[in-house]
């Protein structure tokens, strides 16, 4: 039987099991969605192609599995590039399929025309310029195993707009790609990390995003309580270990917990499971548990060596690895280790929250967890609210917090949160984000009320930068430069004109009321949240320096 190009990736897309495309249609991918009106996938119309790649990101987050969007070609391809950049730094599997000019035009600057492979080659994990439709019986599964394999990321699939309109003869579809199967341990590799955990004293757990993907949170808690190793968790790895467990420490870092980074700084052996050593995470890196040997297991080899030397590198599957590891260890309780987290924790007492008879973003935050059912999902987007959520949201499930953690990227948090809510069906999504972020992609609020989720959206408006006045603050002797904004929106006003309901939280005495009808309205709701613009996300860590050297402990 004939088929078109276009056709072709669609039942590939349908073959792979995929279920819901965001994007956007154009004059180079018209033929695409010409062959998708015919289809069993569900097409998100996103307002901008940064949001229908945010979108695929949320799917893809909260799931595991293969986040895809459409765009077309020229300003539609570089619209994504953010969003490839995004899954790249943090892992996500992502294929983004763009449409091109004819492959007579390319190369002459025609209309709407960029070399979105070139473009894009340092930014996925791998790319393809398609140029005759018989190779998508071979790319798109090679995208999928490419994009969902190993360390997971984005992989574009560039296709001319004549190869979409080209008719080939399919006399047997190609198997879907799958995520490949990870090589098996060096069990010369384990005995010495083994030996390695028996004789230290004072172990520490760095884990991070690489453990959420691989999806082995249970094995973590099993070897850190087997050994009593306490556990320090990066932004990307929060909810992979439970927050109420004694040998939590807490996220590390620029905005991590002191007694993470003191006890990290103390430790004799640490054992980084999915974790590259960030400087975000790490500080400054020659000055990262100096006193420590380090075990480094991740599943991406480049990421080995690259900026702290480790003393045994394992390149692996960290679920396979801790799978391997256990048996060989013995139960140890490690009483004097743990004595003195206990004392370090006990010097660091919780942030109180309300300050000057004003109710802080934290007290915010730590109200909507007691309000949100325990399977909602909490995406963010940058800046100080990012933070304060990380610091006072206790998350106790793996894939319920999606953040941009690698590129930072404000706009990220509206468009994740509807991909989380469309992949999550019944599930409360809870949208925190800050006024500059939040009219980064402010247009994905139409998005929302034509699809009717349940998002519960908290804008902490300070009607500033908020991040980026605090290091003003702090750093650059106050000079408060192009960190306001002189225009003062009422987001609830706004939404209201989206046709999402909402409120402004004028009043102390009412948030608690608010907060609780705004997280049971069955679809979605805003909540605008006036926030002093002098609160800060405390401690933290002055940038190009050591995690030991934090500031702010006294808020």
């Amino acid at each position: 039987m004939r088929y078109s190009g276009a056709e072709i990736i669609i039942k590939m897309l349908e073959r792979a099991g995929t279920a819901i495309v965001a994007g956007i249609p154009g004059g180079a991918n018209l033929p695409l969605y010409h062959a998708l009106s015919r289809s069993s996938l569900r097409h998100i119309l996103a307002r901008h192609e940064q949001g229908a790649g945010f979108i695929a990101h949320g799917i893809a987050r909260s799931t595991g599995e293969a986040g895809v969007c459409f765009a077309t070609s020229g300003p539609g391809a570089t619209n994504l590039v953010t969003a490839l950049a995004d899954a790249k730094l943090d892992s996500v599997p992502l294929i983004a399929i763009t449409g091109q000019v004819p492959t007579s035009m390319i190369g002459t600057d025609a209309f709407q025309e960029v070399d979105t492979y070139g473009m894009t080659l340092p930014l996925t994990k791998h790319n393809f310029l398609v140029k005759d439709a018989a190779e998508l019986l071979a790319v798109m599964p090679k995208a999928f195993a490419i994009a969902l394999s190993g360390r997971p990321g984005p992989v574009v699939v560039d296709v001319p707009r004549d190869v979409q309109l080209q008719e080939i003869e399919v006399e047997a579809w190609p198997l879907p790609g799958e995520k490949a199967i990870p090589a098996g341990v060096d069990p010369l590799a384990l005995e010495r990390a083994a030996a390695m955990v028996r004789a230290s004293r004072r172990p520490v757990l760095y884990a991070g995003g690489g453990i959420i993907n691989s999806g082995c949170h249970g094995l973590l808690c099993d070897l850190a309580r087997k050994n009593s190793i306490p556990v320090a968790l990066t932004l990307r790895g929060l909810g992979c270990f439970p927050p109420e467990d004694p040998l939590y420490l807490g996220m590390l870092g620029m905005h991590g917990t002191p007694e993470a980074n003191a006890i990290l700084d103390e430790a004799d052996l640490v054992l980084a499971f999915g974790v590259r050593f960030d400087d975000r995470a790490v500080g400054l890196a020659r000055e990262f548990c100096r006193r420590a040997s380090i075990i480094h297991v991740d599943i991406d080899a480049a990421e080995i060596h690259k900026i702290k030397r480790a003393h045994l590198s394992i390149v692996g599957d960290a679920g396979a690895v801790m799978e391997g590891l256990l048996p060989l260890l013995t139960g140890d309780g490690r009483r004097d280790w743990l004595q003195r987290v206990s004392e370090t924790r006990s010097l660091f007492p919780p942030d109180p929250g309300r300050r000057n008879g004003e109710m802080h973003p934290v007290d915010i935050i730590k109200k909507a967890h007691s309000l949100a059912p325990p399977d909602t999902i909490v995406c963010t987007d940058v800046g100080q609210h990012q933070m304060w959520v990380a610091q006072a949201y206790p998350f106790s499930r793996p894939a319920t917090f999606l953040t941009s953690g690698g590129l930072g990227t404000m706009g990220f948090g509206l468009p994740a949160a509807i991909g989380a809510a469309l992949a999550n069906p019944g599930r409360r999504v809870l949208c925190v984000s800050g006024d500059g972020s939040f009219q980064m992609n402010i247009q994905e609020l139409a998005t929302l009320s034509e699809l009717g989720l349940p998002v519960t959206i908290l804008v902490m408006n300070n009607g500033h930068l908020g991040l980026v006045r605090q290091q003003q603050e702090l750093f650059y002797q106050e000079n408060y430069f192009a960190s306001r904004f002189d225009l003062e929106l009422d987001f609830a006003a706004i939404g209201r004109q989206f046709g999402i309901p909402g409120c402004r939280a004028e009043r102390l005495e009412s948030v608690g009321a608010i907060l609780e009808g705004a997280i049971s309205h069955p679809g979605p709701f805003l909540l605008d949240i006036p926030v002093h613009h002098r609160e800060k996300a405390l401690p933290m860590v002055r940038p190009g320096r050591a995690n030991t050297e934090m500031i702010g402990l006294g808020r």
